[in-house]
């Protein structure tokens, strides 16, 4: 990946202007505010990895929306959010399967020795760098949970 990933949002928002492709600049518009905000607030250059933690945590933020939206019938918020989870993932790396999740956390567990729910927290420290952005964070920590007991 030659271009940074805040690089990539920055030529994505002038495709979206030119293609005046609303729904896509905006969300586009919402990253890249999220990103500066933190970079204001802390004085600092985000890098790739900085970033996907704050686009992951945008997808986790819509994810805990739709659930609420769904709840209260509001089906029509729920399609919005969930339509601004597929542009964030846009510039997210590719999700991790199932399998690779599985193994993920079985190699967690070789490595830490984990088996009382005390090791939750080295399990999850194990696996965090290496699915940031390509998982789901609270389907990881299920799994881990599910294998402790």
């Amino acid at each position: 990946m030659s271009d940074s990933l805040k690089a990539q949002l920055q030529d994505a928002m002038k495709n979206a202007m030119r293609a005046k492709d609303k729904n896509r600049l905006g969300v586009i518009r919402l990253m890249l505010a999220a990103i500066k905000q933190i970079e204001v607030d802390e004085r600092i250059e985000l890098d790739d990895t900085r970033v996907l933690t704050v686009l992951d945590k945008m997808v986790k933020q819509r994810r805990e929306s739709i659930t609420q939206f769904e709840a209260a019938n509001r089906n029509e918020l729920a399609d919005v959010e969930k339509a601004e989870i597929v542009v964030i993932q846009d510039f997210l790396p590719e999700q991790l399967s199932e399998a690779e999740i599985s193994k993920m956390v079985e190699e967690a567990f070789a490595e830490t020795g984990a088996s009382t729910m005390k090791d939750m927290g080295k399990v999850m420290g194990f696996i965090k760098p290496k699915a940031q952005g390509r998982a789901d964070m609270n389907v990881v920590s299920k799994l881990i949970k599910s294998k402790l007991g």
